[in-house]
């Protein structure tokens, strides 16, 4: 039996364009889109798949010529009239009521608020609302059309292109140009305020929680300004935080995007590091995307240090006194897990976050800080909106040591007990 997340994507083509117009119509939570891909393939391929889940499927097309299909649970498998190869286009046309993709990890992807929508698919979650090639690795451009009722405001990750108005419905085009996983991508539909924070960074907020929020996220610009200084440049051309009008268990980051529950403001900073959290992600894990999952701790190791660094510049517990919080909380827990590849059951296990922040500052400790913060902002630059890997990284910081890093990132990534 196939893994869930084996079970996603085909690596026989990579896409390059979504452009996906959506009409939806919020009470009866019933979406109707299609879906323009744009793709290429490195060898012939009589057949290929794309993931999409639970909705009704009315014709697919091919180079512009109608395509057999069929589905199988969540996998739309297309045929088209002759093998394609080199670069190939897809329409997809459907309909439905969607719904998360439900798994180990939840209910993932597009779902209903009580009042309006949200989409957060990490790791598994985009096939809940459009059909795609649904692997990390596989980042392309997008075109995001959406047109529902004029009451609610509609966010989008990228650039607003335009928005018009129509006697009850309003049409919002957006445009993400930086190459984008598909768990990345993001809409947010609700009756939202907005708020600036600082140079293109936006709050969404339902009017009744503007103030807890404005007070929660005040820092916000100071965190982007410290990030850029230690990671880099921040890598897209806008942050927008959403706060939902409905608890949400954890915050979750998508491309230029973050989004927060209602239970994560509460007017005293509580969640300041969670603010911190995903913010960083729009460096390690959005700018810079594991090829595959398993290597999940480049994003969350980081994140969580991003954390610790933002607590230790604004006031909070040192960097040292963290880490070594940290270090006796994981000491009590079990050393059966492999940080490097936890296997799917574990991808968001506190100790990959933890332990992976603490290889982090492993190797900070064992090259200095000279060396560390320069290997990261060079480590972010070369791989500026591109893929990511376990054994990149550990040449990368070996090149700017000078010397072999093996033995610390075997002890802490690659052996499941704790380093004396």
């Amino acid at each position: 039996m196939r893994s869930a997340l084996n079970s996603h994507g085909d690596s026989g083509y990579r896409v390059t364009q979504y452009d996906l117009d959506l009409d939806y119509k919020i009470m009866p939570n019933r979406l109707s889109g299609r879906a323009k891909i744009a793709a290429a393939a490195a060898r012939p391929l009589a057949k290929f798949g794309l993931d999409l889940s639970g909705f009704k499927v009315t014709g697919v097309q091919v180079d512009g010529r109608a395509a057999k299909f069929g589905r199988s649970g969540s996998k739309l498998t297309v045929k088209p009239a002759r093998p394609v190869v080199g670069p190939f286009t897809v329409e997809v046309r459907y309909s439905g009521n969607p719904k998360p993709v439900g798994g180990r990890w939840g209910d993932i992807g597009w779902d209903e608020l009580t009042d309006g929508v949200l989409v957060a698919s990490q790791p598994i979650g985009a096939p809940s609302w459009f059909p795609c090639n649904d692997r990390p690795a596989d980042k392309a451009a997008y075109r995001v059309t959406v047109t529902t009722s004029s009451a609610y405001a509609v966010l989008v990750t990228g650039d607003l292109v335009s928005r018009s108005a129509g006697a009850s419905t309003t049409k919002w085009v957006y445009e993400r140009r930086e190459p984008t996983s598909t768990y990345l991508m993001s809409v947010q539909i609700g009756r939202y305020e907005e708020l600036a924070l600082g140079e293109s960074q936006r709050l969404a907020v339902p009017r009744a929680l503007l103030p807890l929020a404005r007070h929660d996220f005040a820092r916000q610009p100071e965190m982007v300004a410290l990030f850029s200084r230690l990671f880099g440049p921040y890598p897209f051309g806008e942050y927008v935080v959403v706060v939902a009008g409905d608890d949400l268990e954890d915050p979750v980051e998508a491309q230029g995007m973050a989004i927060f529950g209602r239970n994560h403001v509460d007017g005293r900073r509580t969640g300041e590091r969670l603010v911190a959290h995903e913010l960083a992600h729009q460096w390690f894990g959005n700018s810079l995307t594991i090829v595959d999952w398993p290597q999940i701790w480049l994003n969350e190791g980081f994140a969580t240090y991003a954390e610790w660094l933002w607590s230790d510049a604004s006031g909070g517990p040192s960097v040292s006194e963290l880490a070594a919080r940290w270090r006796a909380r994981l000491e009590t827990l079990p050393q059966d897990l492999v940080i490097a590849d936890p296997g799917e059951a574990n991808l968001f296990d506190e100790r990959v976050y933890k332990r992976g922040a603490l290889t982090v500052h492993a190797l900070r400790g064992e090259v200095g800080d000279e060396i560390f913060f320069a290997l990261l902002r060079s480590w972010v630059a070369a791989h500026r909106h591109g893929t990511v890997t376990t054994d990149e990284f550990v040449a990368h910081a070996e090149a700017h040591a000078g010397r072999s890093l093996r033995e610390l990132f075997a002890a802490w990534l690659w052996t499941p007990a704790l380093p004396r």
